[in-house]
């Protein structure tokens, strides 16, 4: 689904299922244990009901921070529907059909029978009494070894931020949320390093409803406040990590730039079972010590928007001296340590294997399964299987999913339904759901290049086709390549992709999908698209496999044909067909092509034909001319291929401008990540943190080519600091890929995991946090705003990421905007190293 047009779905279903929350142990040694755990919870809590102290760690010698979850979704689940007399079903406007039992929702009748009972979620526990916790009276603090804590001392203040830490849908179009809570005690006196502290919750009448023990040891015990890539890094790269504390209600918190910092090698292996360490016994080896330095303060803009996005000072710690392979932890003198990280030649591969097996995962078409993966699903959109695909007359082009966004996306599409049937499989589903769209191509397209740039073809991945004699990674890019060429038609349109009639039903897989299945007609954007694509993979496997070239490249000259042919006849009457997005496809077939033919003399005139139309096309005619203009043009891939071009092959004027104009970009993504608090960047400064355009990916890619035309270490310097948001160094220490690090997404929209009540698939990076500014008037925006304190515009946008399945905003994804560009980063870095 195409990241700017989710509010359709929205305004249809948010709100509704949980899938399985599976929470990663956390590599880390928060302070203390659980000694009691009380019941001060609002309403009825049922028998055995417990407060629970979470977490808690230091953010500062006079600030003890604690987190305590309320609430539990118990994830419905599917089983055979077993009907009684006292049921009632209720068919909605988008065919979901609930039922009740005793007047008591029940949950949603799934699959083409309608046979299956997916159930409806349940919240177990209650929620934290708010006035009690934030009630500095309810804390005591004692210590039998500093005597400023002998007698017990209360906070003087309490601060607090809350958020949702999950979704359970309860009946249709009812939710409810369990909440966590982080509350940070200002303490009436510093704590003492290697001193042993209490912390009771007591309520009116004196009793402890809860308490935990601890010794301070902030050269030991994890604390949120420091921040690093859970990827890690390789010996050679530069190496940073992050100070930052946001309080909620209490803001930022402001740190002494004297302050010690100091990087201590892990003795052995991480351990198994971590909260379990005794924090005497985990020490390490000191390799590096520094000063913090501030890197960013609450009052400087970080954009061309003037905005800070963080709303609290950051400090940054650099250690590149640090070479040596080993597991390590970052401490920062009275706060406390990172997470564990690695350094080593092998990272960036690990990380890279993890990108490429999401991918593995939205496959279409195939089942999962080991020895693969361990994600288990059945087979979807098969025709061998039973799935029909209906040939629409409506090409994605006059689509919402295509160009024209204003567009409805799926009325069109089934208006235009013939009884003509179409057999294909494969491709990539989209995002959680299941369409298939000629966009998808630019994942082949990035792993191509990666083939191109890097000696990528060395990476073993673990796939069905690995035993033949392609490099995985080439198997990997050909998957959706071939899927369309299985919807090229004999006059060599290319059909824009397989589309369900409406978004997936609530509780429905996608091997039980019920709903009519269509193919777009062909249009030029997509078959121009495929072209150039399908061009690449041919000048790819030229020289070691010229039969599967051949194929490629005669199946490209077809569809490129095709669209030329109706380029000219749409253009003079239809608007759609002078869309930038569709002259710029057009634009980079040509290039491809060209680049394809031109070293063959006997195809002298046929590629002078595509160079002719690349260079009458171009924006690099004139110096001045970006890479990416909005509403206008965005060539970058075009220029990167044409600046790589031999001279002999290429008009050397504008093999400049667009090298020039590839660098400029490049030189501007640089400066804006050594301006943010973080060093995520841009390839466009100006654009707003919003849906599909936020910080769970990478937006290196320009970089990392500028990287591969100039081997200028700057570049590549400046993408690696453009990873380390994405990669866990940031305020929530948390990666936004699935599987990776620590801590990750838990409740990613990925629709087939969650109507079974399944922990989400590895690999999958979503959009990331959203900018609370600009986000506010959506209204599934809304309903997030209201389970959250402080309001939501006052929460900074690198905290302002919420892990609940339907808010798709921050929670979705998509293989061409998120997956694949993480990929192509990762992959890139990997190949750095000969050892790799």
């Amino acid at each position: 689904m195409h990241a700017l047009h989710h509010w359709v779905w929205i305004g249809l279903c948010f709100g509704l299922t949980a899938c399985s929350s599976q929470v990663r142990a956390d590599s880390r040694n928060y302070l203390g244990e659980n000694h009691l755990e009380g019941n001060h919870l609002e309403g009825n809590h049922p028998k055995g009901d417990r407060l629970e102290l979470n977490d808690l760690y230091t953010v500062q010698a006079n600030i003890l921070a604690i987190r305590i979850d309320s609430g539990k979704t118990i994830y419905g689940q599917q089983r055979r529907y077993q009907p009684h007399p006292d049921d009632t079903q209720n068919l909605d406007d988008d065919g979901n059909l609930w039922v009740e039992r005793n007047d008591q929702p029940l949950g949603a009748l799934v699959g083409e029978k309608r046979q299956i009972l997916r159930s409806f979620d349940r919240l177990e526990g209650s929620l934290l009494k708010i006035s009690w916790a934030t009630n500095p009276q309810t804390y005591r603090l004692v210590s039998d070894q500093d005597p400023h804590y002998h007698n017990g001392q209360s906070p003087r203040q309490v601060f607090r931020k809350s958020k949702p830490l999950d979704l359970a849908q309860i009946g249709p179009w009812e939710n409810a949320w369990p909440q966590t809570h982080v509350l940070y005690l200002q303490l009436p006196q510093v704590l003492q390093p290697g001193q042993r502290y209490r912390l009771d919750m007591i309520d009116t009448s004196g009793t402890v409803q809860a308490q935990r023990s601890f010794e301070y040891r902030p050269d030991r015990n994890f604390s949120e406040a420091v921040h690093v890539s859970q990827v890690g890094f390789g010996p050679e790269d530069s190496k940073i990590a992050f100070l930052s504390t946001w309080m909620g209600d209490g803001g930022g918190v402001h740190y002494a730039e004297d302050l010690n910092f100091w990087v201590i090698q892990s003795p052995g292996h991480r351990s198994p079972n971590p909260e379990k360490i005794d924090s005497e016994k985990i020490q390490g080896t000191l390799v590096y010590q520094g000063k913090i330095k501030q890197r960013r303060s609450a009052e400087e803009g970080e954009d061309l928007r003037d905005r800070n996005y963080n709303k609290t000072t950051v400090y940054e710690m650099r250690f590149d001296a640090v070479k040596r392979s080993g597991h390590y932890r970052v401490c920062v003198e009275t706060v406390g340590c990172s997470f564990e990280f690695e350094i080593g030649p092998k990272v960036w591969a690990k990380a890279f294997r993890l990108a490429a097996q999401g991918l593995y995962h939205q496959r279409s078409g195939i089942e999962l399964g080991p020895p693969f993966t361990s994600v288990r699903r059945s087979r979807p959109f098969h025709p061998e299987d039973g799935t029909r695909i209906y040939q629409s007359t409506t090409p994605l082009l006059a689509t919402g999913n295509g160009l024209h966004y204003e567009w409805d996306n799926f009325a069109a599409l089934v208006a235009g339904k013939t009884d003509q049937t179409v057999k294909a499989w494969g491709g990539y589903f989209d995002a959680g759901d299941w369409d298939r769209r000629i966009q998808h191509l630019e994942v082949t397209r990035l792993l191509l290049e990666l083939l191109e740039v890097t000696p990528a073809d060395r990476i073993q991945l673990t796939l069905p086709e690995s035993q033949n004699e392609l490099p995985d990674v080439l198997d990997e890019a050909l998957w959706s390549l071939d899927f369309f060429q299985r919807l090229q038609r004999a006059d060599g349109g290319i059909r824009g992709g397989i589309e369900s009639a409406n978004h997936p039903k609530w509780g429905e897989t996608s091997w039980q999908e019920s709903q009519t299945i269509m193919a777009y007609a062909p249009d030029v954007w997509s078959s121009y698209v495929y072209a150039g694509v399908a061009a690449r993979a041919a000048t790819q496997m030229q020289s070691h496999w010229p039969e599967r070239s051949d194929r490629y490249r005669t199946s490209a000259l077809q569809a490129m044909d095709y669209a030329e042919r109706h380029y000219v006849k749409l253009s003079a009457k239809d608007k759609t067909a002078l869309h930038h997005g569709v002259k710029d496809a057009r634009n980079l077939a040509a290039v491809e092509l060209w680049r394809l033919m031109s070293n063959d003399p006997t195809e002298d005139l046929e590629a002078n034909r595509w160079h002719t139309i690349f260079l009458a096309t171009t924006v690099f005619q004139h110096p001045t001319q970006p890479l990416y203009r909005w509403e206008s043009h965005d060539q970058r891939d075009a220029a990167f291929v044409y600046a790589r071009l031999p001279k002999t092959r290429v008009n050397p004027t504008v093999q400049a401008n667009a090298r020039a104009a590839l660098l400029a970009e490049a030189d501007t993504s640089l400066k804006l990540g050594q301006q943010t608090a973080f060093g995520w960047t841009r390839m466009e400064p100006g654009q707003p943190i919003g849906w599909g355009s936020s910080f769970g990916n990478p937006k290196v890619t320009t970089l990392i080519r500028a990287h591969a035309l100039t081997k200028d270490k700057k570049y590549l310097k400046a993408a690696l600091l453009g990873c380390q948001f994405s990669s866990g160094a940031n305020p929530l220490n948390m990666t936004y890929t699935t599987g990776l690090g620590q801590r990750f997404p838990q409740h990613p929209l990925v629709v087939d995991q969650r109507a079974l009540g399944q922990a989400p698939p590895p690999g999958i990076t979503v959009y990331g946090p959203l900018d609370p500014e600009a986000s506010t008037e959506d209204w599934n925006i809304q309903q997030i705003a209201s389970q959250v304190y402080p309001k939501l515009e006052q929460w900074p946008a690198t905290e302002a990421y919420f892990d609940v399945y339907l808010l798709p905003a921050v929670a979705e994804f998509t293989v061409h905007e998120t997956l694949a560009p993480v990929a192509y980063a990762w992959g890139y870095f990997a190949t750095q190293r000969d050892d790799f």
